[in-house]
């Protein structure tokens, strides 16, 4: 049986959408293989595993994932967390240049991710 989850792009309270911003940075190759993963998470949600995703470490990042795009040598990540009903939301996306996730770039996330959580708890 083929389960479907919902996939939501987080949008800011002035109307911009990060993910889809994002997206229309990559080339076109990359940005193909990112909307392949996407599908993947809508597709399996939280049965997706690594080399997919993983779990942001530590305690104060619970609750924070990011989704793994590599195409040849380009490497790209998209934060997401999942809220009721497995709703997966997308959060921002960057493209990974170091070995470390940036903390700039996980503490955007967060601060996207508490804004939705704050602007949709009575859905």
């Amino acid at each position: 049986m083929v389960h479907i989850f919902e996939v939501e792009f987080y949008q800011r309270s002035n109307g911009d959408i990060p993910v889809k911003d994002f997206l229309l940075t990559l080339n076109s190759k990359m940005r193909a293989k990112a909307f392949h993963e996407i599908d993947l998470l809508r597709k399996m949600g939280n049965e997706l595993r690594e080399p997919y995703v993983k779990a942001i470490k530590g305690k104060d990042n619970k609750g924070l994932y990011e989704l793994r795009v590599k195409f040849s040598s380009d490497i790209a990540r998209i934060f997401y967390f999942v809220y009721y009903n497995n709703k997966y939301i997308l959060l921002h996306g960057f493209a990974k240049k170091t070995m470390k996730t940036p903390r700039a770039e996980i503490l955007k996330a967060k601060t996207y991710m508490e804004d939705y959580a704050r602007r949709y708890q009575h859905e």
